[in-house]
């Protein structure tokens, strides 16, 4: 069994405390989230689905008068409250690729010297227990289903205190070391969510676009509202590579030697179109999507997905 000191240690490694203090000042309650990451104030960012009627009861002193139901009171003459079967605001559930590919992690460029960078699936990890912390922090629910070829791990939604240890836990418990079916995993945790709520897929999306595309609007299908963080390592982004190089295929695609100057034309345009199709997609879908690279600083990049979140619901709100 973990010692206090090796949680301790667990928290520490997927909570970096300059990413909550960025992410934690954003402004973004209610007013500014209608259908975002947290509502604020109590408030359902999904009215009548999160938070759902159960029955009545007669008033007693004290009760708050915000939940009178005046329609029963003007056919009865008598007040009675409206009782819900639960006051959590959001359920967000973080799924998390744990697949032999994410295990790359390349080096970052820092003043122009190259450094180790975290791995993709470090830095995955990292911004679900950020968020994840957040949420908690506004009182709703978090929970967390980690996949490689099947659903690995799966912590249903609860606001309980330890929810977040035992998330942190999974996540440094998780090997990397097996290919993706991300498709599959998804339709089994949609048909496991049964309750409307987040769904936030943290993934470098190595696998056939239509069927990702598939899974995601399976949860679409089933109400939830789906958040697309697609991590990427700054060398598969920018294709550094100088000289004859052997590379290693991950999840079992072998090795090959080649000369990388040949490729990186064709390569990048690859990626490019991968990219612009999956983000293209997403947004027909409505399903949102932010490309991150490990190289950028996790707090900024969550600060702005959330920012432009915000903006985009205040665009909204103001529209109807």
């Amino acid at each position: 069994m973990p010692t206090n000191g090796n949680n301790t240690n667990e928290l520490l490694q997927y909570l970096d405390p300059k990413v909550l203090a960025a992410i934690t000042r954003l402004d973004i309650r209610a007013r500014h989230v209608v259908e975002g990451f947290v509502s604020g104030l109590h408030r359902s960012p999904f009215r009548g689905f999160s938070v759902e009627f159960a029955s009545h009861r007669e008033y007693v002193w004290g009760d708050d008068i915000r939940h009178i139901d005046w329609k029963v009171q003007a056919r009865t003459d008598r007040f009675y409250i409206k009782q819900y079967e639960e006051e959590t605001n959001l359920k967000a559930m973080f799924l998390l690729d744990a697949s032999e590919s994410m295990r790359y992690g390349g080096t970052a460029s820092q003043n122009r010297i190259r450094t180790p960078s975290m791995s993709k699936y470090e830095y995955a990890a990292t911004a679900a227990a950020s968020l994840a912390f957040l949420l908690q922090q506004q009182q709703d629910a978090v929970g967390l289903g980690i996949f490689d070829e099947e659903l690995v791990t799966h912590l249903p939604p609860s606001t309980s205190p330890q929810q977040l240890r035992a998330m942190i836990h999974a996540m440094s418990a998780a090997e990397t070391t097996r290919k993706t079916s991300l498709e599959s995993v998804a339709h089994t945790m949609a048909e496991k969510i049964s309750r409307r709520g987040l769904v936030c897929l943290i993934s470098d999306l190595f696998a056939e676009t239509e069927g990702v595309i598939r899974a995601l609007e399976h949860f679409r299908h089933r109400g939830h509202e789906v958040l697309v963080l697609h991590i990427l390592d700054e060398d598969e982004l920018e294709f550094p590579f100088q000289g004859n190089t052997q590379f290693l295929g991950l999840e079992g695609l072998g090795r090959v030697n080649v000369q990388p100057r040949a490729l990186r034309e064709a390569y990048l345009k690859e990626v490019h179109e991968f990219c612009h199709e999956v983000q293209r997609k997403c947004i027909a879908g409505r399903i949102d999507y932010k490309r991150i690279s490990t190289s950028d600083s996790l707090d900024v990049a969550l600060c702005a997905f959330l920012a432009a979140r915000a903006a985009a619901a205040r665009k909204a709100s103001a529209k109807r």
